[in-house]
């Protein structure tokens, strides 16, 4: 029986050159959020004591994104970058408790979670000095193989190392490992870099606690929840199993996909009951959706917020900062942004709000732009309630359209509108009777005798 003291590890100095990027592996994102920020996300969900995030050399962005996200983040650097196990070496300097349970995690495995990290704290704490977590591989090649007895765990042998014989076994290290933190120093000091990589591994502390005379069992958890993202195929495949859990997770609690694999769903999206999303329908980060609300195909919708019984698109673009009120509707091919659209109003066709309000029960005619931006700074455009813009308007901010107000249609709106007043602004119609005849004649006459070589 160990105390509840709980620090986690999480190695994130790797390179990642097979992803042939500039960015650091870890930060990139899976459903809108790093991967290092969803293992962030499981790992201080259990309450750590400390969190200790190790880095490579120069990585501050990595370091940057990890304090941000979590308060209590230690950073250590990776200097020599020779494996796992000497990962865990820089990560010991921050380690200050000698008692409760050390947790190892990697900050490449977006899909782990934490109800799994969980089981292994416990059972460390309870009842083993060692807890890996472990995994069927359907494809067992280059995965550490975990040498069994019964329930106990023997040794872990890496795929480089392994015989014939123990490359035969399916059962797999998933990475994550716990230790108790009483005896973490005495298995550091018995690693050594004599295997075929010439790196120290971190999987050595069970053949090493074995032989000093510790316990060391496995939680076992489906090859999916520990797959480790190494490549850009690899972060599209990991995309495909959190888009999977967030539909599920997402139907499980009301909500309606007309076609679930078509829509694209945010860590942080949020539904109400009864809503239903048409099809290839993005959620960016940043989206509440209220009960009863339809959001149809083609939409994006990114740091926005729709009200119960909205309805939005089809091919819809909300940007950040759109409010959308209870039983308003926004249409096809309207864009908004930083716009607080509210109860009832009604954009419905081919329009962009930005930087505005749009009142209760106000209706917003096709083709009507916020003119918001002078190529210097944004203004304000507030519409008021039950206000009526016509088709083909241009409202050019900063300007007010007052309570029931009627805007003309094809108007250029430069001054504010009175509430209950027609604006029109607009160039004045005028006809000549018989030019467009006379114009068509004077041209056909012209192309007959360039045809005719005149």
């Amino acid at each position: 029986m160990t105390s509840n003291a709980l620090t986690t590890v999480i190695l994130a100095a790797g390179k990642g050159t097979r992803m042939k990027s500039r960015l650091p592996k870890v930060l990139h994102p899976i459903a809108g959020r790093p991967m290092l920020g969803h293992v962030l996300a499981a790992a201080t969900g259990l309450d750590s004591t400390k969190t200790v995030l190790v880095a490579g050399p120069g990585m501050d962005d990595v370091a940057g994104y990890a304090r941000n996200m979590a308060a209590n983040v230690s950073i250590a650097i990776q200097q020599s970058q020779l494996g796992t196990g000497d990962a865990a070496r820089a990560a010991a300097t921050q380690i200050s408790n000698r008692d409760g349970v050390v947790l190892f995690v990697f900050g490449d495995t977006p899909l782990v979670r934490r109800e799994t990290l969980s089981d292994m704290v416990e059972r460390c704490r309870k009842e083993s000095d060692i807890v890996i977590l472990a995994f069927e591989a359907a494809d067992p090649t280059g995965y550490g193989r975990v040498v069994r007895e019964g329930e106990e765990v023997k040794r872990i042998v890496e795929h480089k190392d392994a015989s014939e014989e123990i490359r035969s076994i399916r059962l797999c290290f998933g990475g994550p490992m716990a230790v108790r933190a009483a005896h973490l120093q005495a298995l550091l000091a018995t690693l050594t870099n004599d295997n075929a990589q010439g790196e120290y591994y971190l999987t050595d502390f069970v053949a090493h606690g074995r032989a000093a005379g510790l316990s060391c069992s496995a939680v076992i958890c489906p090859e999916s929840d520990i797959q480790g993202v190494n490549s850009r195929a690899d972060l599209a495949a990991a995309e495909g199993v959190m888009q999977d859990r967030l539909r599920a997770a997402a139907m499980a609690e009301g909500v309606t996909f007309l076609d679930p694999d078509t829509v694209y769903l945010s860590h942080d999206t949020v539904f109400g009951e009864d809503v239903t999303v048409g099809q290839n329908v993005v959620f960016a980060p940043g989206c509440r959706i209220g009960s009863g609300a339809t959001i149809k195909a083609f939409s994006h919708l990114e740091g926005a917020e729709i009200g119960e019984g909205a309805e939005i698109g089809p091919f819809a673009r909300l940007r950040p900062g759109t409010f959308v009120g209870r039983k308003a509707k926004i249409g096809n091919f309207v864009e908004t942004k930083k716009a607080r659209i509210e109860d009832g109003a009604k954009i419905s066709h081919l329009s962009y709000i930005g930087d505005a309000r749009v009142g209760p029960e106000a209706n917003i005619g096709a083709g009507t732009i916020t003119c918001n931006y002078d190529g210097y700074n944004k203004f304000f455009t507030d519409i008021g309630a039950g206000a009526f813009v016509g088709s083909n308007s241009s409202l050019v901010a900063p300007v007010k359209i007052g309570d029931g107000a009627y805007v003309g249609s094809g108007s250029v709106v430069t001054k504010d509108v009175a509430p209950d007043a027609l604006a029109v602004a607009r160039g004045k119609q005028f006809e000549k009777s018989g030019w467009a005849a006379g114009f068509r004649a004077k041209n056909e006459t012209a192309k007959q005798k360039k045809s005719s070589g005149d």
